[in-house]
């Protein structure tokens, strides 16, 4: 039986005592840095997800998210963007400030598109409204973007308001349009989503160019990345145990350091691979073995560093 076949096999049988161990809540809060909410029973819909998602078209708002995560020691959590619909801003906006779990929201507007500073005006009179979201996600393209001034200078002004581009989906062409972006908007924010997630090129002379661009980054230190979405399918199975992930892992804490890395459920598009208790148990596993002041800063404290969200509920570290 090679190594794959075995890691994925002895997924299963270790599920259940993992879980079992996810559940107990952690000493250290957490925030919750990446999830969604959407709403499939309104009359507009939802462009995301598809109704013929069977796992994932249902309401996901806060009660159901409350239920999963109060019990696993999450104390808050932001909102990522899931519209593309420019008044689901507000809509998120209205449904987080009625759930003290919520501590900030990245929507979703679009750089260099008339209107942009009107509207980033609007959404941020809410303390809740803490950036934006955009890249490889609803047609857009960054590096596409970065010739056209416009966009270049409406993130500066999302810079200038303190606040945060959550980039998605990444992928080599992303990694190099960041390093670009930065070096044009120095004092912009950028958090990189689900960076565990990026297949890495199968050619050499590709991951090299990946290496250069993922080391420059990390030598940044106003971009941080998100350690979730680690999970992963080999063989039709997901391995639950931490020495498949290690060597990952240790490469993204080996470029971003204790400071820049942060924790995400990415509830409920989780729910594709395991509960979310099944992910949070592997980091959690990872990060305390480096010590609880390093597991601190990953579930909690660079949060605060990266999208200065307030306290609303006195559980809240």
């Amino acid at each position: 039986m090679n190594r794959r076949k075995f890691l994925a096999l002895s997924a299963t049988a270790s599920l259940g005592a993992g879980l079992q161990t996810a559940r107990q809540p952690s000493p250290i809060p957490i925030i919750d840095t990446h999830i969604h909410l959407f709403d499939t029973n309104r009359s507009q819909g939802v462009p995301w997800p598809d109704k013929t998602d069977k796992i994932l078209y249902k309401p996901a708002l806060p009660e159901r998210y409350k239920s999963i995560a109060v019990p696993l020691g999450i104390k808050g959590a932001i909102v990522v963007e899931a519209s593309s619909w420019l008044e689901d801003n507000q809509w998120v906006l209205d449904t987080a400030a009625q759930d003290n779990i919520i501590v900030g929201v990245i929507g979703n507007l679009e750089p260099g598109k008339a209107g942009f500073e009107k509207q980033l005006d609007r959404f941020q009179m809410s303390k809740l409204f803490r950036g934006i979201r955009y890249g490889n996600l609803w047609g857009h393209d960054i590096a596409a973007r970065l010739e056209n001034p416009g966009f270049v200078s409406d993130l500066k002004s999302l810079a200038r308001a303190k606040l945060v581009l959550d980039t998605a989906n990444p992928n080599p062409a992303l990694l190099a349009a960041v390093v670009k972006l930065t070096d044009l908007v120095p004092d912009l924010t950028v958090v990189i989503d689900h960076l565990p997630q990026m297949q890495v090129p199968e050619d050499r002379a590709t991951q090299k160019i990946c290496e250069t661009h993922l080391k420059e980054i990390g030598q940044r230190p106003r971009v941080f990345v998100k350690i979730s979405e680690v999970l992963r399918r080999v063989d039709g199975q997901i391995p639950t145990t931490l020495d498949f992930y290690r060597p990952r892992l240790d490469v993204l804490y080996g470029t971003f350091g204790a400071d820049r890395v942060l924790y995400g459920s990415d509830w409920p598009n989780s729910d594709q691979w395991l509960p979310v208790e099944a992910g949070l148990n592997l980091v959690r596993q990872y990060f305390l073995e480096k010590g609880h002041p390093v597991a601190e800063k990953y579930f909690w404290k660079n949060s605060v560093a990266a999208y200065h969200w307030q306290k609303r509920d006195s559980m809240q570290p």
